[in-house]
């Protein structure tokens, strides 16, 4: 799949656009495999506000340019020659930047290769979906360097795989390999050797055929809903469902339907 165009966030962070629909955030700091520095947080957080708001996207890829790594989470590097005012100072921007992933109106999937860890694994945690290659290796080892898991780890993971198990991952800081991740629910999806990008671009296209109003309030019902009673969540999925009920989408849909025909969404 040919890249049509890119923009480029800062000197780390570039948005391809692939087709009408799908743009890939792609994490571009190779010689520091990618490590989360002050820069990286608000290039991350900037160009996630610039997909938010763009109604053509319908499905995000969140990926890395570095052949060995996904992400290795924050620059520890940087943060070394922090004093402590200068890392209160840099909380807003790192919190930004994973807030900006996990609130992602559109379905977003993480192609993950290499190393996730840390922070870099919370990137993955925030997107509705994983895809990894056979080298990916995952974790959230914060408590090893004397701290916790601070970009939704503590959150997240426990949602997708449950209070004792995420428990033990972070409890003991270790490093899970792509087969016993794939086991855990720690990813979704093992692609071929090398191919994680490319089948997470598949899996995007073929989301991005949906309604995009559908899509986006599927995924606001979802998230905003976990956790809830069901009978509270059942009253957040008619509100979701009746604010798609009278869309352009949904009458298109509908008309496709009958008319045995691809929709043209009107996204709206």
């Amino acid at each position: 799949m040919a890249d049509q165009d890119e923009q480029r966030y800062g000197e780390h962070v570039v948005v391809r656009r692939h087709g009408d629909h799908v743009a890939e955030l792609a994490m571009d700091r190779p010689k520091a495999m990618n490590a989360v520095s002050t820069d990286m947080a608000r290039s991350l957080a900037a160009a996630c506000d610039a997909l938010a708001a763009d109604r053509s996207v319908r499905a995000v890829v969140l990926s890395s340019t570095h052949d060995r790594a996904f992400c290795v989470g924050a620059d520890l590097k940087e943060r070394n020659s922090f004093t402590d005012a200068d890392l209160m100072r840099q909380r807003p921007y790192t919190r930004a930047a994973y807030t900006g992933v996990l609130e992602l109106p559109m379905p977003t999937i993480a192609a993950v290769h290499g190393f996730a860890l840390g922070g870099g694994f919370e990137l993955a945690l925030s997107c509705d979906l994983i895809v990894a290659d056979p080298t990916a290796v995952v974790g959230l080892p914060e408590v090893s360097v004397g701290v916790i898991p601070g970009g939704g780890g503590t959150q997240l993971l426990p949602r997708r795989v449950g209070a004792a198990r995420a428990a033990e991952l972070v409890f003991t800081a270790r490093r899970v390999e792509a087969v016993e991740a794939a086991e855990l629910g720690l990813v979704d999806q093992l692609a071929g050797a090398g191919e994680d990008r490319t089948e997470a671009l598949e899996l995007a296209a073929r989301i991005a055929r949906n309604s995009p109003v559908g899509l986006r309030a599927a995924k606001r019902a979802m998230r905003l809903g976990h956790g809830l009673d069901l009978r509270t969540g059942l009253d957040l999925e008619d509100g979701a469902w009746r604010s798609v009920a009278f869309s352009g989408d949904r009458a298109e849909g509908v008309a496709a339907f009958n008319e045995k025909r691809t929709p043209d969404w009107p996204g709206e």
